[in-house]
Parts: structure tokens; C-alpha cells; sequence
């Protein structure tokens, strides 16, 4: 059972009183180490001294020369570690594709968790950003709304795990329709957006988002209003694209129940203020403009209309 000889190795080492933290640097290279929380490691945690569990644990976190023995003890403080462990918590989960599932479940639990959690957000991608995010949707906190509404999805594949949590605890389809929707709204909406497009086996899908309608509605809106840059551009040539046809069925279901948005996006790409920011953010090699020429539907947008085939010029 997963845990249970590193318990072993732990319950044996706290038994000596005179076992110093050192003596556990090389333990634990031939048992598995669980990288999310586990309870039978938080339970010799328990059982132990507490002072002494969280100087082995720092000890570990800080001086550890192997990812196991960084684990373990990160796993120790975040069983009995306080609110000073905090800065420790922070940049061990920095490395968050391994720490970032106990960093975070560790902050989580702590006073002040929610900042905490926001400064590691700012600085993790990958899975390190799907544990983290996760933490910051089950806390709940307002706090930290403005920064889901704003900056979760950074554009990874893996957001898709999160978007649905991320929709609803920032209560995206009500901010929407609000007064307060800057452009850091509108363009993080898009992301969220596109990412529904293709979230089937990972998290919420636009088919099932029981707001889509009313945010799609909202996106165009706002968009029209913020005028064009080329992330916006990207974006809507993106979700122009995944609500057709050629989407991900799963994702999007019946592709016409989005059809009178997916106008609305392909409108707005016919624009000629559109088209000039498109244009211009082409000849400056914008790498996501660049992409997106790089594609069969890109290249028959208006913009590009006239462009010639990759590798033809």
C-alpha cells in the first residue's frame, strides 16, 4: 500500500531519540514515495513528536539530495508544519510537476493559504499549475477570484482540468454580464473557452457547461467592444474554428447549437480593423499569429486570404 513502508522507516527513525534528520537523507531510495498526500505518512507524522517531525522534515526539504527524501520531507511539514512554514512550502513547490500536489494541499490547509497559493499560481505551469489552481477553487476564498478570473488558464493543455472549477468559483457567467469586465477578462474568457472546446476525459466541456450560451453571448460582446489586438484575433479564429463542424464532437456536441456564435466570431475576423491588427502582428512574426497562418483554417481566413501556402514564398 502506497505509503506504508516509508511509515515503516519513519516510525523506526523517531523511535530514536538521538536519530538525527541526516540519517534519513539516503532512506528512502528503494521504497515508493506517493507524490500527493497520503495518510499513512501524515499518520507517523502524528504519531512522533511535532517539533521534532518539522525540523526532520525542514531538515529534509532543505538538505535533501534525492527527489524521495525531499518528498517525505515535505510531506512531514505538511503534516505538522505552521504558518512559518510557509516560505519553505512556497519554493519547494516551485518545482511543482513533483512537489506542487503537497505543496499545495500543505498551503491550502494553512492561515493566510490563499495568498500563499496565489504567489506559487504566478509561478507554475504544467501540473504544477492544475494542483495549484485546484487548491485556490476548494478554498473559495473571494480573494482570489480576480486572479481566476484573470489569469488561470495560461493556455496549457492541461487546464482542462481545472476550467469547469475555475467558471465556477469566479462565478464567470454572472462577472460577465456585469459592470466591471476589463480586457484581462475578455481575453482570459477566451482561453477558458477554447479550452472547453477540447476538454472531453479532462474536466467541464462547453456541451456541459450549463452557462455557455450566456458566456459565448458575453465573450462576443465584450470583444466587439475591447476591439481587436492578436491574442483576440488568435482566440477568435480559434473558437471560430472548434464550435464548427471539425470540433471536437464530444467536447462541443451538436456543432449547430453553436453555430449563431461561431458567426459571431468569424464577423468579427471579417473586420477590416481586425484584419490590419492580424496583418501587421503577422509581419512582426507573432508567434501565435504565426501558428494559426501555419493552419488549414487560418489560411482561408480574410487576413491571410491572399497569403500563399506555407513554404512558397
Amino acid at each position: 500500500m502506497a505509503g506504508k513502508d516509508a511509515t515503516l522507516i519513519l516510525d523506526a527513525h523517531f523511535a530514536r531519540t538521538a536519530a538525527q534528520p541526516s540519517e534519513l537523507a539516503d532512506a528512502f531510495h528503494d521504497v515508493y514515495i506517493p507524490i500527493h498526500p497520503n495518510e499513512h505518512i501524515a499518520a507517523a507524522a502524528e504519531r512522533a513528536d511535532r517539533e521534532r517531525v518539522r525540523e526532520t522534515g525542514r531538515w529534509l526539504v532543505r538538505y535533501g539530495t534525492d527527489r524521495c527524501s525531499v518528498t517525505v520531507g515535505l510531506a512531514l511539514v505538511a503534516a505538522v508544519g505552521v504558518v512559518d512554514d510557509i516560505p519553505l512550502m512556497q519554493t519547494i513547490g516551485l518545482l511543482s510537476n513533483r512537489f506542487g500536489p503537497l505543496a499545495a494541499d500543505a498551503l491550502e490547509r494553512r492561515a493566510g493559504g490563499t495568498k500563499a497559493l496565489l504567489w506559487l499560481a504566478d509561478r507554475v505551469t504544467g501540473w504544477g499549475r492544475v494542483y495549484v489552481v485546484e487548491a485556490l477553487c476548494r478554498l473559495d476564498d473571494p480573494a482570489a477570484r480576480p486572479w481566476l478570473l484573470r489569469r488561470a488558464c495560461d493556455g496549457d493543455f492541461l487546464n482542462a482540468y481545472f476550467v469547469g472549477s475555475v467558471a465556477r468559483t469566479a462565478g464567470l457567467h454572472e462577472v460577465l454580464t456585469g459592470p466591471s469586465v476589463d480586457a484581462d477578462i475578455t481575453d482570459h474568457t477566451g482561453r477558458l473557452l477554447l479550452v472547453m472546446t477540447y476538454s472531453q476525459g479532462m474536466g467541464m466541456t462547453l456541451s456541459r457547461y450549463p452557462h455557455a450560451e450566456e458566456v459565448l453571448a458575453a465573450h462576443l460582446r465584450h470583444l466587439e467592444r475591447s476591439g481587436p489586438t492578436a491574442t483576440r484575433y488568435c482566440l477568435a479564429a480559434w473558437l471560430a474554428s472548434s464550435l464548427g463542424e471539425h470540433g471536437d464532437s464530444v467536447s462541443i456536441g451538436p456543432a449547430q447549437r453553436w453555430q449563431s456564435y461561431r458567426n459571431g466570431y468569424l464577423a468579427l475576423l471579417e473586420r477590416d480593423d481586425w484584419c490590419e491588427t492580424a496583418r501587421n502582428a503577422l509581419a512582426v512574426k507573432d508567434p501565435g499569429i504565426v501558428r494559426l497562418v501555419e493552419t488549414s483554417s487560418g489560411r482561408q481566413l480574410r487576413a491571410f486570404a491572399d497569403r500563399p501556402p506555407s513554404g512558397e514564398e
